[in-house]
């Protein structure tokens, strides 16, 4: 499978029931919080209340985004099902390969992961949900992807079903509208699609908003957020991490000043956390985004960039992950991941796992694990992603792991706290770019030892 790395995730608490009859199927899932919920563990916004029915395709789909946490877009989902009652079980998201000659082997091994997941923690699934999300390509109709995905379907069903596991429905969504792959009957599954409900007005949606569960936009959109800028930007923060690159080397090479190196990266990212705090998220994604860019000049952000490749740097640079340090340092992250350009994409690896940590510890599995298989993809040998990503899926407690980063942090008590009163180089980069006292020098300075082991 040569897509992206695959989200998945664990809930043992939803559910849905088989399959009745065509076009008529009905999908109980345990309550609000329960069928919806992106996470078993309830700190992504899970809720366990009632319990909710889904009847149809038509309330299948809208209840995916509840279950992902986001709007998938070029997406193959599939959800597990178990038991009689019908619970959901382990979720698997995927990339739809543009090849169709690689739609065979993605279907083996998405059916295989899903089937041998739900195994490995103890529950064979009886049945597979399977949604394919994908909008029309330029002149392309929603009908025609439907048509198009077909194949697709139909080898996940062939594929599951060598594995002795049925696909109780397979859905397709596409610009508003669905359609089943196992419904014969125009009456419920017209030739046409059918429209999807409006947003806010299922059940579905009513018992996500009694939880307090989000819906954190669509995928795209989330992953907007955290890709390289473009156009002329690029070119002057490729410019920038060049000169970084070459300003620190000779300090890496020179086992005397590694130490000094990291120190003043260490205090860099403290300062630019504490330039985030003092400058409040602007209100809407993109908007936010371009006013934390605003933030960041070119050459104290290519010296974090360059400094975080170093494991030790990063670690420490992980502890901030909760309280109030928490947001402006998701924030810092997904700036510095947007300004690893050009020659410069595997860097983005470290900024897009500390942003996936910080999103996992304070709740938000949906996003973290998209800021994660980003990190894979920019480098898929970069082990702290990888074990991030695993746990994640796996639904394990990010609290072991939050404990002990807080007792490192605490064993190096004399090093840690805030920026030293009176430190001229902390005033200077606390700054916002462009105001009196800046000295791009001494950012420049502030790197760490780059390409160390991971």
């Amino acid at each position: 499978m040569t897509n992206n790395n695959h989200e998945a995730a664990h809930n043992p608490s939803e559910s849905a029931s088989s399959a009745s009859g065509p076009g008529s199927s009905a999908f109980s899932a345990s309550g609000p919080g329960s069928s919806a919920s992106p996470s078993s563990t309830g700190s992504s916004g899970g809720v366990d209340a009632s319990r909710i029915t889904l009847r149809s395709p038509a309330e299948l789909a809208d209840a995916l985004p509840y279950m992902l946490g986001f709007h998938p877009s070029d997406s193959l989902v599939m959800v597990a099902v178990h038991g009689e009652a019908g619970r959901f079980g382990g979720r698997l998201r995927v990339g739809i390969p543009a090849a169709p000659d690689e739609w065979e082997d993605t279907a083996r091994q998405v059916a295989d992961c899903l089937i041998r997941g739900s195994v490995r923690r103890g529950s064979r699934p009886d049945g597979i949900i399977v949604f394919l999300c994908q909008d029309p390509h330029r002149s392309e109709s929603p009908q025609r992807v439907m048509t198009r995905l077909r194949p697709l379907a139909q080898r996940i069903r062939l594929a599951c079903g060598a594995l002795d596991v049925p696909v109780l429905e397979a859905l397709c969504l596409s610009a508003g509208r669905y359609w089943s792959y196992c419904c014969p009957d125009e009456r419920c599954c017209p030739a046409e699609g059918s429209a999807l409900a409006a947003p806010g007005t299922s059940v579905m949606a009513a018992a996500a908003t009694f939880a307090g569960l989000q819906v954190r936009g669509s995928l795209r959109e989330i992953e907007r957020r955290l890709t390289p800028l473009g156009g002329a930007v690029a070119d002057e923060m490729e410019a920038a991490l060049d000169r970084a690159a070459v300003a620190l080397v000779p300090k890496i090479l020179d086992g005397a000043t590694r130490e000094e190196v990291g120190a003043e990266t260490v205090l860099l990212a403290r300062a630019l956390i504490q330039r985030m705090t003092l400058a409040p998220p602007a209100e809407g994604g993109a908007g936010a985004d371009a006013r934390d860019d605003g933030l960041l000049g070119h050459d104290e952000a290519a010296s974090l960039i360059l400094g975080l490749q170093d494991r030790e740097i990063r670690d420490i640079a992980a502890e901030w992950m909760e309280g109030e340090e928490a947001a402006p340092a998701l924030r810092l992250w997904r700036a510095l991941a947007r300004r690893c350009v050009g020659a410069y994409g595997e860097h983005a690896a470290a900024p897009l796992t500390l942003a996936g940590w910080v999103s996992w510890s304070t709740g938000d599995e949906p996003t973290a694990r998209i800021a994660l298989g980003l990190a894979l993809r920019a480098d898929d040998g970069y082990r702290f992603a990888q074990l991030l990503h695993h746990a994640c899926n796996e639904g394990i407690d990010p609290e072991g792991l939050r404990e002990c980063l807080r007792e490192e942090r605490r064993r190096r008590e004399p090093r840690r706290g805030r920026l030293p009163a009176g430190s001229r180089r902390a005033a200077a980069v606390t700054r916002p770019p462009g105001r009196p006292g800046r000295t791009s020098g001494s950012r420049r300075e502030s790197g760490s030892t780059a390409g160390s082991e991971q």
